[in-house]
C-alpha cells in the first residue's frame, strides 16, 4: 500500500470520527453553490471553468453525504411517516 492511500485513509477515519458541528453541510453546501456560480461567470478559460466545477461538485457532493447531510434528512422524514 502505497503512503499516499495510507495518508488519505487517515485522514478519511478521522474525519468519519469527529462529531459535525451545526449547519457544517449548509455550509459546505454553500460554498459549492457559490463555486458553481463562480465556474460559469467571466472569460476563464475552459479548463479553470472545467476545475472549478469539479472542486465545486465535489463541495456538493460532500454536503450531501455522511450522518449530517442527505442521509440525515432522509431518516428524519422516514421517522415523521412512521409516527
Amino acid at each position: 500500500m502505497s503512503t499516499t492511500q495510507d495518508w488519505i485513509r487517515s485522514v478519511r477515519e478521522a474525519d468519519n470520527s469527529r462529531a459535525d458541528f451545526p449547519g457544517e453541510h449548509l455550509l459546505v453546501l454553500g460554498v459549492g453553490i457559490a463555486l458553481m456560480v463562480t465556474a460559469g461567470r467571466g472569460d476563464r478559460s475552459f479548463l479553470s471553468r472545467a476545475l472549478i466545477g469539479a472542486l465545486a461538485g465535489a463541495f456538493i457532493g460532500r454536503a450531501a453525504s455522511g450522518s449530517g447531510g442527505v442521509a440525515r434528512l432522509a431518516s428524519l422524514i422516514n421517522q415523521r411517516r412512521l409516527f
